[in-house]
């Protein structure tokens, strides 16, 4: 290896790593091992914890005792309304010539 291929900034020299090849081959990887892990927490951020999920979830479920919202209060139609309008709705799409007697269309119309 050649000092140009070294950088000076990185705390390893040339003459540092011909002492330690002659203490012997595990000194040397120790070394080079401590050094790439030194690079590597430069570069990578640390890994983040996964957040715990709730003790008994099952993937996509709603979790237990709970069920989606359902519609607000002020929008609940009474059935009596309902089934006049679908009455009004078979009226129109099957019977169009016939009065209609869905209890919801004015007279003139019926």
């Amino acid at each position: 290896m050649s000092d140009a291929q070294i950088p000076s900034d990185d705390g390893i020299q040339v003459d540092d790593v011909k002492a330690i090849r002659g203490e012997g081959r595990d000194e040397l990887r120790q070394l080079m091992r401590a050094q790439i892990a030194i690079g590597k927490a430069r570069r990578e951020p640390p890994a983040k914890p996964a957040v715990p999920k709730p003790p008994g979830h099952r993937p996509g479920a709603w979790p237990a005792g709970t069920s989606p919202p359902g519609p607000p209060p002020e929008r609940q139609i009474p059935a009596h309304a309902w089934d006049a309008a679908v009455r009004h709705y078979r009226n129109t799409e099957h019977f169009p010539d016939q009065p209609c007697d869905c209890g919801n269309c004015p007279e003139e119309t019926r």
